[in-house]
């Protein structure tokens, strides 16, 4: 085979994740090892590469035991109970929260304060995922979590409401969720209150378009992702759409020899979770040992 392979420039860790990489990897040369809470991005193979050079993965139960001891924060942003045992428990907090998500959080608060009684904070979102658990936990978790369309279902339609999204749903979802609601709400009541923000991730939400076509240009497209990454099972759908013979990888023992014909040309992209290193060594095991 004589194929030519190219690594979407485009695809790669967003701004949020790639500072709470620098952020751990700073952390790790300065004292030797830094405590993460959760798993600092949806993707085993770059935990992994962290966890060996000394990072220590915990969850919320943990963290409540753990004292003196230096704690990252995650780009996914965190509730305040956290920042409160942190407190209690003299963790000193290194906080790699997503500027991006923290601006979204102030603005779930604001739209709670602004409550009159009536009103309904709604997050288009992955109930379980840890930016929707946050942005929640802002507000005592009184928002109410849209997954799909059929959850519209358990608003109060003649309350007013003010709808936000999960960073990285999206936009074209967003905006069908939104458009969905104002037509059920407008059904009911001419003078219906629905306040749609804008708090889809403009960089991740950016490269729809370019994926697709990336994925149109290319015969093959491997799409590298972590199996846990919602973003990750998003694009690569997206990269499928255009492209049949696109295949998702999520270390490069999943590639195939079956998946490559003779003179194609490969396309090798990822999600926002993906790092570029794994990205290259997907083109590199394609190229010695596929051609």
């Amino acid at each position: 085979m004589n194929m030519i392979v190219e690594v979407d420039e485009k695809s790669g860790f967003c701004f949020g994740v790639d500072l709470a990489v620098k952020k751990a990897e700073e952390e790790i040369l300065k004292s030797g090892k830094v405590y993460c809470l959760g798993q600092i991005v949806h993707n085993d193979m770059e935990v992994k590469r962290l966890e060996d050079m000394g990072m220590i993965t915990i969850n919320h139960e943990q963290l409540k035991t753990l004292k003196d001891v230096t704690v990252l924060i995650r780009a996914h942003g965190e509730p305040p109970e956290t920042y409160e045992i942190a407190e209690k428990n003299n963790i000193q907090i290194i906080d790699a929260s997503c500027p991006i998500v923290l601006k979204f959080q102030k603005r779930v608060i604001k739209a709670h304060l602004e409550d009159d009684s009536q009103n309904q904070v709604v997050i288009y979102g992955e109930k379980n995922h840890p930016e929707v658990i946050g942005l929640s936990g802002q507000i005592g978790y009184q928002a109410i979590i849209i997954e799909k369309e059929e959850d519209l279902d358990q608003l109060d339609l003649n309350k007013p409401v003010k709808l936000f999204s999960q960073t990285t749903k999206p936009a074209s979802s967003y905006k069908k969720i939104a458009a969905s609601l104002s037509d059920k709400m407008l059904t009911l009541n001419e003078n219906a209150s629905l306040k749609v923000n804008n708090t889809t991730c403009g960089q991740v939400s950016g490269r729809d378009q370019n994926l697709i076509e990336f994925s149109k240009n290319h015969n093959v497209v491997i799409f590298v992702g972590g199996k846990k990454s919602s973003n990750a099972k998003t694009l690569y759908e997206l990269c499928k759409g255009v492209n049949d013979r696109t295949y998702f990888i999520s270390e490069i023992e999943d590639l195939k020899t079956e998946w490559f014909k003779q003179d194609d040309t490969v396309g090798v992209c990822g999600a926002t979770s993906t790092p570029r290193w794994l990205m290259d060594k997907a083109k590199e095991a394609i190229e010695k040992h596929i051609n």
